[in-house]
């Protein structure tokens, strides 16, 4: 017969049914995912709710920091005809592969609350640290009186938009560039009833402050096309006499210069950037586009060679179709493919497709790209355009 002092007892002991499942202590799931490349978390984010809030946790990126794991995420930003807003992609590893010929990679929806207009021109789009900022009008308002200043932020870690300081005068074009996480901007504004003048500014995205660039002796009288290249501020656009001319401002040395105008031939805010002190760019060869490089020696662009799979990028229309960044050392080049119709809608649709390119210095006259990978990673509707790509560091 059984005692009180059993039946008591046998009360207190759970069954090994009806017991939960002891949960890892916070630190150590904190400290494995800190650990686990930034590709795979748009996937994580669906495990849970609590996956969803720690992969959007500062602390997380606190530790991936303290731990030394920062790599560079690509982001896309994409516009459809007829939307208010841009679309932003990030670049994630798909859970599972389904092809032996996939990738693995995919470019993944963000889920940004309430984005704001972006700049169609994608000129005011850079990338600093963790952040994207837009600078310029993100708003109907501004674009309705032809002049912007506002400047937004999107947080690549927790995906939020914030505010920034506004340009310290508002301009009715823009192209900026960044230099040692400084944000250059150049445009026009207006100095009088009808007479325009060239504006130059510099935000310090550690202070959060906007001041003054001088505008020196060398200023161009139009403004094209901005880039970032050797640690200063390069402007291309016409002199007085309509012809081209670059300039570039040094910031240590606080002086403009005037510098080879070879050099803005093929510059473009989306298909141009500094890769290993290196400046590329897109070049139209015939019925091909190519990427080609700045020489700096003999003041001249050469091509890249090698590029063995890479297929051949035959587009005849403007530049905008291609586009490419800084990819951690590597170029990480997008291009929008022919449109095609989808079969159960009826609508047309395009195909992003992506490459990893290694570069390699094989003399000083040859860069060699080796293409690592290439694979389409999203489908779009034909009336979309890829605005921009960015390299953010999280």
């Amino acid at each position: 017969m059984s005692s009180p002092e059993r039946k008591g007892r046998e009360k207190k002991e759970p069954s090994s049914e009806s017991a939960p499942n002891p949960s890892l202590p916070h630190d150590l799931v904190l400290s494995c995912i800190a650990r686990v490349s930034r590709l795979y978390y748009p996937t994580l984010s669906l495990v849970s709710k609590s996956f969803r809030s720690l992969i959007a946790s500062p602390e997380l990126y606190k530790a991936r920091s303290l731990l030394g794991h920062t790599e560079s995420c690509l982001y896309v930003c994409i516009q459809v005809l007829g939307d208010n807003s841009p679309n932003w992609y990030t670049l994630c590893r798909k859970p599972n592969k389904t092809t032996k010929s996939s990738s693995g990679y995919v470019l993944a929806a963000v889920p940004v609350p309430d984005a704001p207009l972006a700049l169609l021109s994608g000129s005011g789009l850079v990338a600093v640290g963790s952040n994207i900022y837009n600078i310029g009008g993100s708003d109907l308002n501004s674009m309705a009186e032809g002049s912007y200043s506002r400047v937004t932020v999107l947080d690549c870690r927790s995906h939020t938009l914030s505010e920034a300081p506004s340009l310290r005068v508002a301009l009715r074009s823009l192209s900026a560039s960044v230099v040692d996480r400084n944000i250059y901007v150049v445009g026009s504004c207006r100095a009088g009833d009808t007479d325009l003048k060239n504006s130059y500014q510099v935000l310090d995205t550690k202070a959060q402050v906007w001041d003054h660039v001088p505008c020196g002796e060398t200023e161009v009288v139009g403004i094209d096309k901005t880039v970032s290249f050797k640690d200063k501020f390069h402007v291309v656009g016409r002199s007085k006499d309509g012809g081209r001319k670059v300039v570039a401002y040094d910031p240590k040395e606080r002086k403009w210069e005037a510098v080879d105008r070879h050099v803005g031939w093929f510059i473009d805010p989306g298909a141009s950037c500094e890769i290993g002190n290196v400046l590329y760019a897109t070049s139209r060869c015939l019925e091909e586009r190519v990427l080609v490089w700045y020489d700096t020696e003999e003041t001249m662009w050469r091509n890249v060679t090698g590029l063995v799979g890479l297929p051949k990028l035959t587009c005849l229309w403007e530049s905008e179709a291609f586009r490419f960044n800084d990819f951690g050392g590597k170029m990480g080049f997008l291009w929008e493919g022919e449109a095609f119709r989808f079969n159960y809608s009826g609508f047309l649709q395009k195909k992003i497709w992506f490459a990893e390119i290694a570069l390699e210095r094989r003399s000083s006259c040859e860069i060699w790209g080796k293409v690592e990978w290439f694979y389409h990673v999203l489908t779009v509707p034909a009336t979309s355009w890829v605005i921009k790509v960015l390299s953010a560091t999280v």
